[in-house]
């Protein structure tokens, strides 16, 4: 597979890597649309082929009292309009089999879910949407056995499949990146996606809160880059200290354009 088949998916002859972005969850309306402006202008003018990311519903959070949602009609139906207001493709997470009909309406890229990367089911509603998969490998995976959550999709009929790395566990309350999984899981010729936000996280903290590295963001992502991924996941938001879910990892936003700008430069060294 190529993201070339991603419908609405843009400058993908500019020989870029291809980003997924935007915020972790849909909090509302307004702000999907203005991160959303944000992160076109800066990839239109980098010739970045850009997929917009956000969760109409977050499935995994430490406490019952974590931010989950808006709802899932109304969060699925602003990430349509992001895709109708922009002409870009839009990827969000779906959790459970009925999910993947439902999202397949309003997506044109389902993600699976790094925990749940290993539930057939799942994987078997996913592909049978005819919607492109985006896989992220657990981070208690090794690379080599991600072919075959590759193979479960692709049995299917549906050829579209990304594979995303998001660290691997080391330890309680840590992730490392094993940037060797990179060229393996290539290998499985289907695109690789590298997570620079959650490949940072400091997970099961004693607060019930994900903490995180976002100050080595640039770190993994120029790393990816220089290695050969085909792609950059990148969770961004105007204000990560307010965020609804996961800002202790999230990119602010003003920062995004200048990291871009010297990845596409790392890219066109390598070419």
């Amino acid at each position: 597979m190529t993201i070339n088949t991603i419908a609405g998916i843009k400058h993908t002859d500019s020989g870029n890597f291809f980003l997924m972005a935007g915020p972790c969850a849909i909090e509302g309306e307004d702000m999907a649309l203005s991160i959303a402006d944000k992160i076109v202008g800066i990839t239109d003018k980098l010739k970045i082929p850009y997929i917009f990311k956000g969760s109409y519903r977050k499935a995994n959070r430490s406490k019952s009292d974590s931010f989950t949602g808006i709802g899932d009609e109304k969060a699925l139906k602003i990430l349509k309009k992001v895709r109708d207001t922009f002409g870009v493709p839009v990827v969000t997470d779906i959790h459970e089999t009925h999910e993947a009909a439902m999202a397949a309406e309003y997506v044109d890229v389902l993600q699976i879910p790094a925990f749940l990367c290993r539930q057939t089911e799942l994987l078997v509603a996913a592909g049978k949407t005819g919607k492109a998969v985006n896989i992220k490998k657990g981070q208690f995976l090794s690379a080599d056995s991600m072919r075959f959550a590759v193979d479960k999709v692709i049995e299917t009929g549906n050829q579209q499949v990304i594979l995303t790395d998001r660290g691997n566990t080391f330890g309680y309350q840590d992730l490392i990146v094993d940037f060797r999984g990179i060229p393996t899981m290539r290998s499985f010729n289907v695109p690789v996606v590298m997570d620079c936000t959650h490949s940072l996280q400091q997970p099961n903290q004693a607060s019930g809160v994900t903490g995180g590295k976002p100050e080595l963001i640039g770190t993994i992502a120029k790393a990816a880059v220089a290695v050969g991924a085909d792609g950059l996941f990148i969770e961004t938001h105007p204000d990560p200290a307010n965020a609804k879910s996961d800002g202790a990892n999230m990119l602010h936003l003003n920062y995004l354009e200048d990291l871009l700008i010297q990845l596409t430069r790392i890219r066109e060294a390598i070419r």
